[in-house]
């Protein structure tokens, strides 16, 4: 640490009993950044025609564009979000990268490859890298190769996640499984011996291709909540995922097992596939997963209520990270755990996505009987909180259990009104990020989400998340800073949190 009286100042400055002119700090290599996900924000260009921009190969690009499924009042998407309105980073990254360099001070940049824009087509076929690159779009190699090196002439270090939660249309048919879950072709997830070949097929490729330029690496993005839960349990208007499929039980957990082979395989080829250290670390790949973290607290200390959170919080946080962090399988979500060494191992950090703290209520009688031994676990009357960066510290020390370091590889507000709402999250969360570094947990980056306003998933651009406010009904995209623009600039750009900062935007939610 930069400032051995940190830990004092932290436990002062957060719970308003005492003064400090010591700030909360971070350490030398600490990364600074925003994150992105390329089907949020690639398509939408100012002057570069559709068809070279958007990307029409994903089963998302299906899912918020096709006239049947937002007729479709279950797959709950905001009506009237074109797909043009996204904010053209395929063709303004330049000047955005510029940003975060020049405004933000940002040393890293996390932004995903998009599987469908690279191969449009199969991939069944490919034998070896060379077939496989004379499958690849010639634009979307360009393209990808081009953002790199603009993030290296500006010193930011991309961490590069692979798959955000699109699949290609080759893989899956989201309005076909949709309709009919059994009958569909091709299935996505639930395709489990194609899938997987070909996702670790693809970022083997991924990792010879841009190794050079790219040492960090995350396979999966929020693979339970995002794809498990909103796209095979329990689809809402909060979060929803092709294929929409409500209480598939089984799906689910075939989907869930899936996607933890999956990161296996895809770090094994990682590792395989990016044999160049392109930071000159001495280290050629550093291969994580992403995953939404949320702390779970009972309602009360009754004991259905203590047994319900605790049932929440194995099932959303334990289940799949005791698998890809320890090679613990609990095929059966019965909660009885098997070792697969094939699995173990397979983790270099854990990347933390973290928004929201949730409290549940147990019940007597379990409304998914499924999902044994969750038998008191109510899925119906949890409630989140989203208005507290402390939970930003109760998250990485959930996660340190594994041993490993950690990432905050999102957090942020969704901030309309530009009223400090950014500005506010980034002083209180990076102050809980700094107290948990004081107190020996390995957090060593934070990725604000996001960059700009971008296309929010079955939101469309209804929620403005971004530091960057976008117009999505101006055809040039024009951006503009909010509040919390010049706060991570000179957070980042000093590697801590000044007093005048935590006195300005330190609010009752933050003390702790």
């Amino acid at each position: 640490m930069r400032n051995p009286a940190i830990a004092s100042f932290i436990a002062l400055s957060l719970c308003g009993c005492g003064q400090s002119s010591t700030a909360p700090s971070f350490p030398k290599g600490f990364l600074f950044g925003t994150a992105t996900a390329g089907f949020q924000v690639e398509m939408g260009c100012p002057t570069i025609p559709a068809d070279k921009c958007e990307d029409k190969n994903s089963d998302w690009y299906v899912w918020v564009t096709n006239p049947t499924i937002a007729a479709d009042s279950t797959t709950f998407i905001e009506p009237n979000q074109p797909i043009s309105g996204s904010p053209g980073f395929y063709e303004l990254y330049a000047q955005d990268l510029d940003r975060a360099a020049n405004e933000l001070h940002n040393n890293a940049f996390r932004m995903s490859i998009e599987w469908s824009r690279l191969f449009p087509t199969a991939t069944d076929a490919a034998s070896d890298f060379a077939s496989l690159r004379a499958l690849a779009s010639p634009d979307a190699l360009a393209y990808y190769h081009a953002v790199f090196a603009a993030l290296k002439a500006r010193n930011i270090t991309p961490l590069v996640t692979l798959n955000h939660y699109t699949l290609p249309t080759w893989i899956h048919d989201a309005l076909g499984c949709h309709q009919d879950l059994v009958h569909c072709s091709p299935r996505g997830w639930l395709d489990g011996d194609r899938t997987i070949r070909e996702i670790a097929r693809y970022a083997g490729f991924c990792a010879q291709e841009f190794g050079g330029e790219v040492d960090l690496w995350a396979t999966l993005n929020e693979p339970f909540t995002a794809i498990s839960f909103a796209g095979y349990l329990h689809p809402s208007a909060m979060r929803s995922n092709p294929p929409g499929a409500n209480l598939a039980f089984d799906a689910m957990k075939q989907v869930t097992i899936n996607m933890i082979t999956a990161h296996a395989k895809m770090y094994d080829a990682i590792k395989a596939g990016d044999t160049m250290d392109a930071n000159g670390d001495g280290k050629s790949s550093i291969v994580g997963i992403v995953y939404n973290i949320q702390p779970v607290a009972p309602a009360s200390q009754d004991p259905l209520d203590v047994q319900g959170a605790n049932n929440m919080s194995y099932l959303m946080n334990q289940l799949f990270l005791d698998a890809v962090a320890k090679g613990d399988l609990d095929e059966k979500f019965d909660g009885n755990q098997v070792h697969h060494p094939e699995l173990a191992n397979r983790l270099d950090y854990v990347g933390a996505n973290i928004y929201a703290r949730v409290t549940t209520s147990g019940a007597k009688l379990s409304f998914f009987p499924q999902l044994s031994p969750l038998v008191t676990f109510n899925l119906f009357t949890f409630t989140l909180n989203w208005d507290d960066p402390t939970v930003v510290y109760d998250s990485v020390k959930w996660a340190s259990r594994y041993g490993l370091p950690i990432i905050i590889t999102e957090t942020g507000k969704d901030d309309p009104k530009d009223d400090g709402t950014s500005a506010k999250w980034l002083v209180g969360s990076l102050a809980s990020a700094s107290r948990a570094i004081s107190d020996g947990i390995p957090v060593q980056g934070y990725f604000y989400w996001s960059l700009m306003d971008n296309f929010e998933w079955n939101h469309g651009m209804t929620f403005h998340m971004g530091l960057y406010g976008v117009d999505s009904k101006d055809p040039m995209k024009t951006r503009h800073a909010k509040t919390g623009v010049p706060v991570f600039g000179q957070i980042a750009s000093a590697g801590s949190i000044s007093s005048d900062l935590l006195s300005k935007w330190m609010t009752p939610a933050a003390s702790h």
